[in-house]
């Protein structure tokens, strides 16, 4: 989703460097880019005077230090695990200028389980965009016990004005707002699955046609990825300790048949030669 998130910010007018620590990756962002500019102008959604100031505001390095030495605030976008982004916020800290802002995309962790990795835990937060970036209006900005009032203010405002619709949590909560209501559908949808109620195609039409969902619960997950869904049910069964905190066996079956979805062309559904670009 990274890609995504900077080149919303780039084309909101931002100067945004784009880091990642495979060449493979940031050469397909590239190309995602100028694919995406290049389809918007195509569309007449933009002129090509903005694609151009867009792709210009925009640059990919594999160098982290080039990438935050001098950004204002940085939006973490790596894998669902806590080691992993523990790593690169100390990382981060003795790289980015005193006042940066360090926040974290993160859909489950909480920027108080990261704020102590640095060395400023008061310009930490959560910035939770949901996939994908380039469509989805809502963001989620997490206030946690550490984290400075003008931090958060600065963190709405720069949602805003990447044409975001933000919404505040006053205090940490495991899920943030939108994913607590999607993991109790979702959770009950897998259950209905794996004690054959359903099938999971039918599951989602009830829920499509009878609550009015654009998606169901299993479609949602292949384009979430049913590897976060994995990443995030171990993580927290791993803090935990309690087997209700397990992803469920559809789940890990699927992990590890690395049918993941949209991503790998098949979670649940089959997409054929169509891959998630975003």
């Amino acid at each position: 989703m990274g890609q995504q998130i900077a080149l919303v910010a780039a084309m909101a007018g931002y100067r945004v460097k784009c880091h990642d620590v495979s060449e493979e990756a940031l050469r397909k962002a590239s190309e995602f880019v100028d694919s995406y500019l290049a389809e918007r102008v195509a569309k007449g959604k933009l002129t090509q005077g903005q694609a151009d100031q867009a792709r210009a505001a925009l640059r990919f390095t594999g160098d982290l230090a080039e990438a935050a030495g001098d950004a204002d605030l940085v939006i973490e976008a790596v894998v669902e695990k806590l080691a992993v982004k523990r790593q690169v916020f100390a990382e981060l800290d003795s790289l980015c200028l005193p006042e940066a802002i360090l926040a974290t995309n993160s859909s489950y962790i909480v920027s108080s389980r990261l704020a102590d990795a640095t060395r400023r835990p008061g310009k930490v937060c959560n910035m939770h965009f949901f996939n994908p970036a380039l469509v989805m209006k809502l963001v989620e900005v997490v206030k946690g016990p550490h984290t400075a009032q003008s931090t958060v203010d600065a963190v709405m405002e720069a949602a805003r004005k990447m044409g975001k619709i933000p919404v505040l949590l006053r205090k940490e909560v495991e899920g943030f707002l939108v994913n607590r209501i999607l993991t109790a559908i979702r959770n009950e949808a897998l259950y209905l699955y794996e004690t054959g109620v359903a099938s999971y195609e039918d599951i989602d039409t009830a829920v499509v046609h009878g609550l009015g969902h654009p998606m169901g619960p299993f479609r949602l997950l292949d384009l979430t990825g049913i590897d976060l869904s994995y990443h995030v049910a171990m993580e927290r069964y791993q803090r935990t300790g309690d087997p209700a905190h397990k992803p469920s066996p559809t789940i890990v079956e699927k992990f590890v048949r690395g049918e993941w979805g949209r991503k790998t062309g098949k979670g649940f559904y089959e997409y054929g030669g169509e891959r998630e670009r975003g």
